[in-house]
């Protein structure tokens, strides 16, 4: 008998205020998304080792159609997004002869030309050899899902305009050491770019784990909490604030868990609270490297017979990533919150800057933060220290509020910028004043 488990559900971390509810916006489509795994898997192998030039299999030819649906959705919306191909040529383990790692992205342009959110996959697949280049690997889950993820919400939200630049891409290299990930996080860090949110969507597309439990109900959503990318003086005044579960990678996860509570029908958010599943990676790692805030959504219950295995069945037990493995209805609800998280903070402004605290030997707490270009308001949230979700919150229009009876001792506070629409940025953490 298959077990069936939900999480229960969490308490409304944020309210949601995207641009446009989610409710109004048109739900991602599970036999799009299915037809779109079907046409991956058509590939044969998408190895990044697998042929670059051949029209029909291998990595090379998963790439162009990538391509060729972003330029037939920027063709739908009037020439909103922008078609770019990044490459790099890397030397590592696991291509020990060279490889030309390319990363396929559809960029949808805001009219704040700094800021960025990222949404991403990887096109890659892989079979038991990782070194193996030639066997079909029809990787349907791992991560096809992803990838049709990807273009389901360029679909959906390329027919709206927001302030951030909404960067879709499809990776290639994760199963070779996460190059294409380290290759765009290190194109954007160069060319500057303000990365507000890096969501990456890696194996989303199951309901049916190992040994067959079901688990239907929500999705994990791995976040670090102290930054990756922190100095050691940094992390030590991390420390001394309290600070540890409130990086912008942990307020990202924060958030996106009150924008599940959007969707229709109800779906739940899993904060896992460390970077990723134990002793494992995946491509939104080398953002984290470089200070952006990032997040990896994966499936409630994974199935290890489906990932990284030779297509066989070995006494009556069937091994490898096919799509008769996935569940659409499932794939098209966590899509449905990478859309609406998406939505919300490319409308809104960015995050404060910095905010800081002051009441020491007071029961009253001042918080004071950086003004945000943009924002409408503020709303200033609070929580007892013995707590991970915000309790309280006020508004206000300057960049100062004074929060009587609320001592600085027992509580933290956050800041979030607001849009005159109502979009709401993450949550800055306050930390100390500075002197």
């Amino acid at each position: 008998m298959i077990a069936r488990f939900r999480l229960a559900a969490a308490p409304l971390v944020l309210a949601s205020l995207a641009a446009q509810p989610a409710a109004a916006r048109e739900a991602p489509s599970p036999e799009r998304l299915r037809a779109t795994v079907a046409t991956l898997v058509s590939f044969g192998t998408r190895h990044s080792l697998s042929s670059a030039t051949d029209p029909r299999r291998g990595i090379g030819a998963s790439r162009n159609w990538v391509a060729g649906e972003f330029a037939r959705l920027a063709k739908a919306c009037g020439g909103c997004l922008a078609t770019e191909r990044l490459s790099r040529r890397f030397v590592n383990a696991r291509a020990p002869d060279g490889v030309v790692i390319e990363d396929v992205l559809g960029v949808q342009k805001g009219s704040d030309p700094d800021r960025y959110i990222i949404v991403g996959a990887h096109i890659d697949s892989r079979v038991t050899d990782v070194m193996n280049a030639t066997a079909d690997a029809p990787g349907a889950n791992d991560d096809a899902s992803g990838v049709a993820l990807v273009l389901e919400a360029a679909r959906i939200l390329s027919r709206e305009k927001f302030a951030a630049n909404i960067v879709y891409v499809a990776f290639s290299g994760e199963e070779q050491g996460l190059l294409g990930a380290t290759l765009l996080a290190e194109t954007a860090k160069a060319r500057g770019w303000q990365v507000d949110a890096m969501l990456n969507n890696d194996i989303v597309g199951n309901s049916i784990g190992q040994g067959g439990v079901k688990v239907d109900g929500y999705v994990r959503l791995f976040s670090e909490g102290i930054r990756t990318s922190e100095s050691l003086a940094q992390a030590i005044e991390r420390r001394a604030i309290g600070g540890e579960d409130d990086g912008p990678s942990r307020a990202l996860a924060k958030a996106i868990r009150g924008e599940a509570t959007t969707i229709p029908g109800g779906f739940g958010v899993f904060v896992d609270r460390r970077p990723d599943r134990f002793g494992r990676g995946g491509d939104h790692e080398p953002f984290l490297l470089q200070g952006f805030p990032a997040v990896r959504f994966t499936v409630a219950a994974e199935n290890w017979d489906r990932q990284h295995q030779d297509l066989r069945t070995e006494n009556g037990r069937v091994y490898g990533d096919t799509i008769d493995g996935m569940d659409f209805a499932y794939l098209a609800k966590v899509t449905a919150i990478n859309i609406a998280t998406i939505a919300r903070l490319a409308a809104a402004p960015a995050a404060p800057a910095s905010v800081s605290i002051a009441g020491a030997l007071s029961y009253d707490t001042r918080v004071s933060w950086a003004p945000v270009r943009g924002a409408a308001r503020y709303r200033v949230y609070w929580r007892r220290n013995d707590t991970h979700d915000w309790q309280q919150s006020r508004e206000a229009t300057g960049t100062m509020l004074d929060v009587a009876n609320v001592p600085v001792d027992d509580h933290f506070f956050g800041v979030a910028a607001v849009a005159a629409d109502g979009s709401e940025s993450l949550v800055t953490f306050a930390g100390r004043e500075k002197k």
